[in-house]
């Protein structure tokens, strides 16, 4: 079995791309900053692994749309390993989880109280128990609706 579940901050806004052919598709890298704990002598001593990771299609476009660096989130998917020669003609080996599963782990005051370059566009109430959902986010999205 290789499920791998994460939580961390984003070290840098999510790099796009879209693939190119008959259906475009978003690829979205980012690299999460997940605590490590260990004990030396009798402290606490907190580090973190940094690792990569990558989102395709709807998740990507997720992530492009709502994900900054700073933000803590939470991850499920599987470890995906490759290799490449370089431009030196050495050979480079890769480990990315494979994103399954995105959502935020904070909520919006957390994210809100951190250092966020960028907003996102939030629902506001009608005053009628609905929300009114901003322009420019589609339903298809949402984390909830899948």
């Amino acid at each position: 079995m290789n499920k791998v579940i994460l939580m961390g901050r984003l070290t840098r806004d999510p790099e796009v791309r879209y693939s190119q052919g008959e259906r475009s598709m978003a690829i979205a890298r980012y690299s999460l900053a997940v605590d490590r704990r260990w004990r030396k002598s009798q402290e606490d001593e907190q580090t973190a692994d940094f690792i990569n990771c990558v989102a395709f299609d709807k998740a990507g476009e997720f992530a492009e749309k709502y994900f900054r660096q700073g933000m803590r989130v939470l991850i499920s998917g599987h470890i995906q390993t490759g290799s490449y020669t370089n431009k030196d003609g050495i050979k480079v080996y890769t480990t990315d989880v494979v994103i399954e599963e995105q959502e935020f782990a904070d909520s919006k005051q957390a994210s809100d109280d951190g250092s966020q370059a960028h907003s996102r566009p939030e629902p506001s109430s009608m005053g009628d128990g609905f929300m009114n959902i901003p322009n420019g986010v589609d339903d298809q999205g949402l984390p909830f609706n899948s």
